[in-house]
């Protein structure tokens, strides 16, 4: 599809925010535009279900190649990292080669920097990429070895400042403590949390701490909150308020930082890009979008970069068909918190504060803010598993279309009846 004549539409990024913007700008524009993918891996990671691989899961079950359904759509897959944006000549250089473009996506997205934290490299687990993952499995598995030679551990899990999304670490904690139960080995682990927030979730308000502390007191976790690390030495955690603890196996999610930084964009000091919150335009650039973990907005998480995508794919589509723009951002996210014997779902319209660098729940979200636990909810995310992965690997964008519809009413039912 597409010709040189038609409007030029690139997307950087194969993440979630990448294939969203590409795929809802086809799905709207058609025919009617020239697109472009670039992305520096050849495959789609389904990232928040890498929760399960410490557990067994072979990541490979989470890719979706990325060459069949651009194919199908007519987008243009390059392969490559992007290394330059010139605004000026509007090009992007990636895969050895200058693409030009008339409307630019950019969902390069996070990642994490665990040297800001002296020794979080050298002595802990981190939750990020397949293969931290695999190793946390190996770690997991001691668990088990000791428990069985009658030796006991202690497992500290660490939330570090500038973390920008710890929910698949609170995921973590009572996923372990279920799967010791299973494995009859809980008694031989005692188990830990430690957090710089004043409260758990912090972002997503007082349910999400009520019911976190809820949590962690049928389980036998002990909780602290308000503990910021200083550094981390050989079996012991030292924290800014004096206080240390101790592990056997320390389990962190580093802070966050820009996977990539672009030196014509406006950025903040982690590399994260200044955009217009309901537009996601990048600031004082009509034509580029930040979309995702790569723009400004706090919360970096799966389903917030859907709603970005969208909003940037329906302001370009719209330029292109000369219709008037129908979605902006409106950041409330939703997520379905796994813990293998129930799960809780939560969905909590934010606000920004503090000049845009940190959220807060809406005062007036009333029962737009709800939170519920139940062994269905595994369910949901069972089907949210299955559903992402259809949609994506045939080329249609995830929040769209009548699919989506359907799976709205599902969980706008599910939500009335287990979530308050």
């Amino acid at each position: 599809m597409g010709t040189h004549t038609q409007p030029r539409v690139v997307v950087i990024g194969g993440g979630f925010g990448g294939l969203e913007a590409a795929f809802y700008t086809r799905m709207k524009v058609g025919d009617r535009a020239a697109m472009t993918l670039v992305s520096d891996q050849d495959h789609f990671l389904f990232k928040p279900n890498t929760i399960y691989v410490p557990f067994g899961l072979d990541p490979a079950e989470l890719t979706i190649p990325l060459d069949r359904p651009t194919s199908r759509k007519g987008i243009r897959l390059v392969q490559g990292k992007a290394s330059v944006i010139d605004t000026v000549s509007r090009t992007v250089t990636a895969g050895g080669e200058d693409i030009p473009y008339d409307h630019l996506v950019v969902a390069t997205g996070a990642s994490m920097r665990a040297e800001e934290i002296p020794g979080m490299a050298e002595h802990a687990y981190m939750i990020w990429t397949p293969e931290e993952m695999l190793r946390l499995r190996v770690g997991f598995d001691g668990l088990l070895v000791a428990a069985d030679a009658g030796k006991e551990r202690r497992v500290l899990f660490l939330v570090p400042p500038r973390n920008k999304c710890s929910g698949p670490l609170y995921e973590m904690v009572m996923m372990l403590d279920s799967w010791l139960r299973q494995h009859h080995a809980r008694s031989k682990v005692n188990i830990t949390w430690s957090t710089y927030e004043q409260g758990y979730i912090q972002a997503f308000g007082p349910r999400l701490n009520t019911l976190v502390s809820s949590e962690f007191d049928r389980r036998g976790i002990v909780g602290h909150r308000g503990y910021a690390v200083s550094r981390i030495e050989p079996n012991e955690v030292v924290y800014a308020n004096g206080e240390t603890l101790g592990f056997d196996l320390l389990v962190a999610f580093p802070p966050y930082v820009a996977a990539t930084t672009f030196a014509g964009l406006p950025s903040d000091d982690r590399g994260f890009i200044a955009t217009d919150l309901a537009t996601r335009r990048v600031r004082g650039l009509d034509n580029v979008f930040a979309v995702g973990d790569a723009g400004d907005f706090p919360v970096k998480q799966a389903f917030l970069a859907f709603l970005q995508a969208d909003a940037a794919a329906d302001a370009i589509a719209s330029d292109i068909l000369g219709e008037k723009p129908s979605v902006a951002f409106d950041p409330i996210s939703m997520c379905v918190m796994e813990q293998f014997d129930t799960a809780t779902f939560a969905q909590v319209p934010l606000r920004l504060k503090d000049n845009g660098t940190a959220v807060e729940v809406r005062p007036d979200a009333g029962n737009a803010y709800r939170v519920g636990s139940s062994p269905v909810w595994r369910l949901g995310k069972k089907l949210l598993g299955v559903y992402l992965p259809w949609r994506f690997g045939a080329g249609e964008p995830f929040h769209a279309g009548a699919p989506w519809k359907g799976m709205e009413v599902g969980l706008k039912m599910m939500s009335a009846a287990m979530a308050s």
